[in-house]
């Protein structure tokens, strides 16, 4: 699936549009990948645009960032925050909740698998 990414970097008054793809059906058939999927090419495209001349994309990793699922008409999107700017990715046609209950569930078993496994 190709979604459209709008964004926005710090200091600056205008929007940078990026096409950006994944591997999957339509959003209304998402399950935890692909939602991890487009939160890491989310973060890819804000990257892109901060540092166009780059080739190679750096890892990404899905904490540190604000987010919220927004209406828009009869779908949502995705707004994402990072001190860098900020990124507006859809529309998608999928449920405002659902989405809402992937990404949660998406962040919180990232922030798992990177916790640290000791106490000191």
């Amino acid at each position: 699936m190709t979604f459209n990414v709008e964004v926005v970097l710090k200091g600056r008054d205008f929007a940078v549009t990026e096409a950006v793809t994944i591997e999957g059906g339509e959003p209304s058939t998402w399950a935890d990948p692909e939602v991890r999927d487009v939160l890491i090419e989310i973060l890819r495209a804000i990257d892109k645009v901060e540092n166009p001349k780059v080739e190679n994309r750096r890892m990404v990793a899905l904490r540190g960032f604000s987010w919220i699922v927004e209406p828009e008409h009869d779908k949502v999107v995705i707004a994402v925050e990072i001190p860098m700017g900020a990124a507006i990715a859809g529309p998608f046609a999928i449920d405002q909740a659902k989405l809402d209950t992937l990404i949660t569930r998406v962040l919180l078993a990232e922030r798992q698998l990177t916790a640290p496994q000791t106490v000191h």
